[in-house]
């Protein structure tokens, strides 16, 4: 069955309704995993704040400011991290990237993930000499807790993996990881499925990830979590002028902050903070596991369709083992006639190695399923 755009079912009420109103993008958008849409309410804050930037009335910029703090609060309520513990990052990557450099020892990590995390690994490895990637293999590009178990030893220090394979859409059994590694730390890439998955990203060591997919809060919008632990393992190397924990330290160059404003080069994007702030506002509100479940029953419509029309799922099944992606494996021979019968529908999807990936939202309407599904009947009529 095609959900309601406006379900009650997702049992959040009002706040769910709430929600789900704010998804103003065209019908036909099945992508979020890619990019997600801004939200009504990311751009009212946008265009509040484009406003007071554009004015900058007396006591402007102290508004401004603010955002800073909302973020951390809201950051610090979905992942369980403590707010003094984020710092803003202009990207994932950005964040990763810190944390690479900082590193010593080896790092446990499979080069089947997004190449935000294996390309900052072999970055740091070749610059700095202080740690070691040692790559971690897959049958299937799934990282779970035995694939990581028997590739460990004393040698390895960290495990880096993401909270959502973006070409499978597994998610990661983060305790179960945490489990058999021990006291080493677990670095997560989290930017697929932060918001949107009900994780327990407190058993992390770190956290990176950004707003501009399933928070809906655009881009610039990146943000890394170190426990204190992690804090204190972790050398910041990439550590500018505002990591020194002096306001303006002029005449004078100190040494990195203790706290995790150490991992900062320059003073944050406030207009990307308001952003996120408000996103993250709008999901603390609503309550992730509502939203996850509006999203895992989109997903299963979506699977359902597949099935029905043959196409190979190659995602996972089992909901705890999947996020709001769906990947599609047709024939090799039929991938063009499928991704063209989605584009004469106007279904906005990801086609990557062979496979469409279909990523929905808690707001994606019965009229998109709908465009998808009348996008899947062509492909079943059409000849190759």
């Amino acid at each position: 069955m095609i959900p309601s755009a406006a379900s009650g079912s997702t049992g959040a009420g009002g706040a769910s309704e709430a929600f789900i109103a704010g998804f103003t993008e065209d019908p036909g958008y099945l992508d979020y995993a890619k990019v997600g849409p801004l939200s009504a309410t990311v751009r009212a804050e946008a265009n509040a704040a484009l406003d007071v930037l554009s004015r900058f009335r007396f006591g402007a910029f102290d508004s401004l400011a603010g955002a800073g703090e909302r973020a951390r609060a809201g950051l610090s309520a979905v992942s369980g991290f403590r707010p003094d513990q984020f710092v803003a990052q202009p990207a994932t990557s950005h964040g990763l990237l810190q944390v690479m450099f900082g590193l010593s020892g080896t790092l446990l990590v499979s080069p089947a993930e997004f190449p935000s995390l294996p390309v900052a690994a072999r970055r740091a490895a070749d610059a700095m000499a202080t740690m070691t990637p040692r790559w971690l293999h897959t049958a299937d590009g799934r990282v779970t807790p035995d694939v990581v178990a028997a590739h460990l030893d004393d040698d390895v220090s960290a495990v880096a993996v993401s909270l959502v394979d973006p070409r499978t859409g597994y998610v990661a059994d983060l305790e179960g990881i945490r489990s058999v590694i021990g006291d080493r730390l677990l670095i997560v890439d989290c930017i697929q499925g932060f918001g949107v998955v009900d994780a327990p990203f407190d058993v992390a060591d770190v956290i990176a990830g950004g707003g501009q997919k399933w928070l809906r809060a655009g881009w610039g919008t990146g943000y890394l979590a170190l426990g204190d632990r992690a804090r204190e393992l972790i050398t910041p190397v990439l550590s500018g002028f505002t990591g020194t924990g002096a306001r303006e330290p002029w005449d004078d160059v100190p040494e990195p902050a203790d706290d995790v404003s150490a991992f900062s080069v320059s003073n944050p994007d406030l207009v990307a903070l308001a952003r996120l702030s408000a996103s993250l506002e709008e999901v603390v509100a609503t309550g992730v596991p509502v939203i996850a479940s509006a999203i895992a029953e989109r997903a299963a419509s979506v699977i359902d369709m597949a099935d029905e029309f043959a196409i190979t799922v190659h995602s996972p099944r089992a909901e705890h083992e999947r996020a709001g992606l769906v990947v599609l494996e047709p024939d090799a021979d039929r991938l063009g006639v499928l991704t063209a019968s989605l584009h004469n529908h106007g279904v906005t999807t990801t086609t990557r190695q062979g496979r469409v990936r279909v990523s929905v939202h808690a707001g994606t309407t019965a009229e998109t399923l709908g465009m998808l599904r009348d996008a899947l009947i062509s492909y079943s009529t059409l000849p190759v």
